[in-house]
């Protein structure tokens, strides 16, 4: 069936909806509230709460919730580290005055080296992220460790102490977690059965827990109660969720439109400064789009989100279609969109949308993007290193042609890749 077309009627993300036959007026999504309101129709539609007006808490009651037992990853082995481990200096110019004690605490390791207490612990998976200076790993037995940067209390231990080595997590010592994703200064864990914890920074409700506070030392659940999570993602100061019926939900600062809710929540706020109206709780995004070449905007219905990946402030997202959608900033093209326009709502890859070429995996580094796509090529956007010049769209990596990636990694300045079977 031929797509509605849409409208751009605004610099800001607005829409202009042209529903298909009859004398039906066009429908403008000019402000928030409009898109609010449909948004809301969208959502009543499929069975899901509606959003906004007070924004209550997903609820989905128990006797249609999906019952489900997601794995710890199955691969194990032993902890390998080599870099800085000076956790208050990465990423900045200097140790604030707070962590001065640090400052010359951490070395760089410029060889492969083990954490003595890691010795009897077999991992399975390890966790960091392009704007984190901590880190986490998970067990075989679903335990989860974390260790470094800590002024938030984004390692879940109960204060804000730095730590040197690997230490778990004493309070979801009852739970079984099976994936983890790091902000900034934030943490959010997964559990077998679907539950979503969070730790850290708050500031902006990057936690999800309905507040905004400072910190977050312990870890407690988000305020959802919707159906089970199978895959978490966090910005730098924002956080994405999506369930097991494939939808997807954001949280925390909208300042670029990384949440996908059509509008970068600004404000002014007293004294002439700009605030954000950030979202506290999962609100679903409910609208997904395509742009054609001549300027105009479809909606892409049927979006079932497989997987997702946040940068510093975008996001990327995996549909069961094999589609790659993007938005928020979209500075150094690495929205994959060969413009360098912020996006509002998520808008669709183009080359990942024909046949035997989709997408099988995406990453996110700190302003770039990757895509592995089903012959196993890996293709790249945006940019690693900004006195560069920018890759506005997907581009294969030459490099690697002819190879199968496997799994990926990336950081702030680079990236890590795991090759097919045929690496040497």
């Amino acid at each position: 069936m031929p797509r509605k077309k849409v409208t751009d009627v605004s610099g800001n993300g607005g829409l202009k909806r042209k529903r298909g036959g009859g004398k039906k007026k066009d429908r403008e999504f000019s402000s928030d509230d409009e898109f609010d309101d449909f948004e809301q129709e969208n959502t009543k539609k499929s069975g899901k709460p509606a959003a906004k007006a007070g924004l209550q808490p997903v609820t989905v009651a128990d006797d249609v919730k999906e019952k489900i037992n997601l794995e710890v990853p199955k691969v194990k082995g032993q902890l390998l580290i080599f870099g800085a481990t000076n956790w208050d200096l990465i990423g900045r110019k200097e140790v604030p005055k707070q962590q001065a004690a640090y400052r010359n605490l951490g070395q760089n390791l410029w060889g492969p080296h083990r954490y003595g207490c890691l010795n009897d612990v077999q991992v399975s998976c390890v966790v960091s992220g392009p704007c984190a200076a901590h880190s986490l790993i998970i067990t075989t037995e679903g335990k989860l460790w974390s260790w470094g940067r800590n002024e938030k209390g984004q390692l879940g231990h109960g204060d804000t102490k730095r730590l040197e080595a690997p230490k778990l997590v004493e309070d979801l010592g009852e739970e079984v977690i099976v994936a983890a994703a790091c902000g900034r200064n934030h943490t959010m864990a997964l559990t077998e059965n679907g539950t979503v914890y969070s730790f850290g920074e708050n500031k902006l409700g990057q936690l999800g827990q309905g507040n905004q506070t400072d910190a977050v030392l312990s870890p407690a659940t988000i305020q959802y109660n919707g159906q089970p999570i199978v895959k978490v993602a966090c910005g730098a100061e924002f956080t994405m969720i999506v369930d097991c019926k494939g939808n997807l939900y954001s949280f925390g600062c909208p300042e670029y439109g990384q949440l996908g809710h059509n509008s970068d929540g600004k404000f002014i706020a007293r004294a002439q400064r700009i605030g954000f109206d950030c979202e506290l709780i999962p609100r679903r995004v409910a609208i997904f789009i395509e742009k054609t070449k001549d300027g105009q905007v479809l909606p892409v219905p049927n979006v079932v989100a497989r997987d997702v990946a946040c940068g510093a402030n975008h996001t990327l997202v995996l549909d069961s279609q094999k589609r790659v959608f993007s938005w928020g900033f979209g500075g150094y093209g690495r929205l994959g969109h060969t413009e360098q326009k912020d996006e509002m709502v998520p808008r669709l890859v183009k080359l990942f949308d024909f046949p035997g070429r989709g997408a099988t995996q995406i990453y996110c580094g700190y302003q770039c993007s990757f895509a592995v796509n089903e012959t196993g090529g890996l293709f790249f956007w945006g940019v690693t290193n900004t006195s560069r010049e920018s890759t506005m769209y997907p581009k294969a990596v030459q490099d690697l042609c002819g190879w199968k990636i496997r799994s990926l990694a990336c950081g702030r300045v680079g990236l890590s890749h795991h090759l097919g079977p045929h690496c040497l």
